[in-house]
């Protein structure tokens, strides 16, 4: 069966046809034309008997997102397959063919074809840079020049899966904070809007003078009343409008990274995985025969985060001046002792990958326990958070009711 080229520019055509053998064949096929698509199967030695144009579905095809955990799979599939002695075009198909994610299959087609035609797998990896960064695609050509590719991969397997894994537990982190605050606000609004009117035509037939508590929370509830509109679109708005300036504006997201970075728990936890991504990643290449300086670079691209990724370039600046790097992550000031004193001892005993990886773990196990500490912290928090909001309102509504006895 011939191949699906998916090619730009190109219509995909169902065929019908005889082998040179006499065999019934039929397939699919992209091309410019029902002539050229004929012209090629003749070219394969296939005589077609029908072509026609392949209908497409009414709304269209829909393909699957290639996401970073796919692409970690990828790479620990490729790695486990070439430490099996399986070659590698082989590994690239195999991996193809039982992808469960369509995508996924078809970038690992067109990367086996690439190496097929006598292309290195570093090239081919560079023209989907997308999927595959700078980094990845470095290392992998180091282990093409040195011939361990195998190992090679298994490293880079092994840093994509520690970075996904840290990256899943700062959003861990970060979901948090956010889930107690639209909780908070969306119980607050349907008080406000739904319950506090029900108290307001109650009191309408006091005739007494209500508290000031209680006047306060009436007045905001009108306001929600009337204008609830205009603040949702208000929120909405200045939510896009700042995700559109982070984007467009380098001094924004510097100022938004250093911001991140004091917010209290939250902070402690950001500035723990960045100082993981750096040793893990400066680990990686480091081990994988990469120079220290190109290495330097890789973790400030790593980094996460502007604070750190300025301070690394200035340990690379003073590394390609001939200082030792401790001294140079000493003169950063964001670096911990205990980092700084294993960096300096890998240094001395000539084990500074091994050691960075040893940070990295540490500092990774660090994250992991403090995001669970802080689901701990936060669940009583929503429930204090909570409590008050709706206690506040229930005793603004009830106020003028224990003042009745008063009035009456």
């Amino acid at each position: 069966m011939a191949k699906d080229t998916d090619k730009k520019g190109q219509d995909t055509f169902e065929w019908v046809g005889v082998s040179a053998r006499g065999k019934r064949l039929e397939g699919e096929m992209n091309g410019m034309s029902i002539a050229l698509v004929k012209a090629q199967l003749r070219k394969q030695g296939i005589t077609p008997s029908k072509v026609k144009r392949k209908a497409k579905p009414l709304f269209g095809t829909r393909m699957q997102k290639i996401t970073a955990k796919d692409i970690a799979l990828v790479t620990r599939q490729i790695a486990t397959m070439l430490m099996a002695g399986v070659p590698l075009i082989q590994s690239i198909e195999m991996i193809g063919t039982g992808a469960t994610n369509k995508s996924v299959g078809k970038l690992m087609e067109t990367i086996g074809d690439e190496v097929k035609a006598g292309g290195t797998l570093s090239n081919a990896l560079r023209k989907h840079p997308r999927y595959f960064d700078d980094l990845y695609c470095d290392l992998v050509a180091s282990g093409e020049q040195s011939g361990a590719l195998d190992k090679i991969f298994d490293r880079v397997a092994l840093y994509k899966e520690k970075s996904e894994a840290l990256k899943s537990k700062i959003k861990k982190a970060m979901f948090y904070p956010i889930a107690v605050l639209v909780v908070a606000l969306i119980v607050t609004s349907i008080l406000l809007i739904f319950v506090v009117p029900q108290f307001q035509d109650i009191f309408a037939g006091f005739g007494a003078e209500l508290p000031t508590f209680t006047l306060f929370v009436i007045a905001i509830s009108e306001f929600m009343q009337e204008y609830w509109w205009i603040i949702l679109f208000a929120l909405i708005g200045f939510g896009y409008a700042y995700k559109e300036a982070l984007l467009k504006s380098k001094k924004l997201r510097d100022a938004n990274d250093r911001a991140i970075l004091r917010l209290p728990v939250i902070g402690m936890i950001l500035n723990k995985a960045a100082v993981a991504r750096y040793a893990r990643t400066l680990s990686t290449t480091f081990a994988a025969g990469v120079p220290l300086v190109d290495a330097l670079d890789s973790a400030a691209g790593a980094s996460g985060n502007a604070v750190y990724r300025y301070a690394i370039l200035d340990i690379k600046a003073e590394v390609s001046s001939g200082n030792q790097m401790n001294w140079a992550m000493r003169n950063s000031k964001i670096f911990p002792d205990m980092v700084i004193q294993m960096v300096a001892i890998g240094e001395e005993s000539g084990s500074l990958d091994g050691m960075l990886a040893k940070v990295a773990t540490i500092y990774e196990q660090e994250v992991d326990d403090a995001v669970d500490g802080l689901s701990s912290l936060l669940e009583p928090l929503i429930m204090a958070v909570l409590g008050v909001l709706v206690g506040g309102l229930i005793i603004a509504m009830y106020l003028p009711i224990f003042q009745l006895g008063s009035v009456i």
